[in-house]
């Protein structure tokens, strides 16, 4: 009876609180400035693209999804800005208009960054696999809405804002099939990798080989040979 009370289950909600928690942390190291989301989130009938500038992405696997991220001009700017001139570039050589395929270009970056650290949270906390596109960006500077289907069997929708360090708005859309996860016995999440713990296990190999070389000339040292 405990054991059933016990369980843990990881349904829509956390995987939206995961992916949001992507964003930011993706966001935030990219641009150098706090990006942030509400504690609230809304319910919705369906995923739309509206302006200024979005983008959407498939993903499959373990589960089915998409993911379409709205920017208003103003947060793409932002977000494209402080990247370009947190990476050394100088503001002369910045585009000035969201219109512009830099602008789209760098966001698709960014989005494809976010997703990737969201797989590799899947991959750890949920111990499934799901693989994505390439983000699709469009830039429209009309009102027009477009709706994006995907087929799922029984579709949940999820719409969340977000606020740029300078208060710009962005919304983040999640459909994905009706799923939850259950936890049936204990695991230790592992940790994201490191890239200085990568390069020095790479190495490790090299420190340890000449070990059983010694081993064997000791074991004919006691033999006296």
């Amino acid at each position: 009876m405990n054991s059933q009370e016990d369980k843990v289950v990881y349904g829509t909600e956390d995987i939206l609180r995961s992916l949001c928690n992507s964003v930011t942390r993706v966001l935030s190291v990219a641009t150098q400035g706090q990006v942030r989301y509400s504690g609230m989130v809304q319910r919705i009938s369906k995923t739309c693209l509206k302006p200024d500038i979005g983008c959407f992405v498939l993903f499959d696997g373990g589960f089915s999804g998409l993911v379409v991220m709205n920017f208003s001009g103003g947060a793409a700017m932002e977000l494209y800005r402080n990247y370009l001139l947190s990476m050394g570039m100088s503001a002369d050589e910045l585009a000035t208009t969201y219109t512009s395929d830099e602008v789209a270009n760098v966001m698709g970056e960014l989005v494809n960054q976010m997703l990737g650290d969201f797989t590799g949270m899947v991959a750890r906390e949920l111990q499934t696999d799901i693989t994505q596109n390439q983000p699709k960006m469009l830039a429209l500077n009309k009102q027009v809405t477009l709706s994006v289907d995907t087929q799922l069997d029984r579709p949940e929708a999820r719409r969340v804002t977000f606020y740029t360090p300078g208060n710009n708005i962005f919304y983040l859309e999640l459909a994905i099939d009706h799923t939850e996860f259950i936890k049936l016995n204990d695991f230790e999440v592992a940790e994201a990798p490191d890239p200085d713990s990568l390069l020095e296990q790479a190495s490790a190999p090299q420190a340890t080989a000449a070990a059983p070389d010694d081993d064997h000339d000791a074991l004919l040292k006691s033999l006296g040979m």
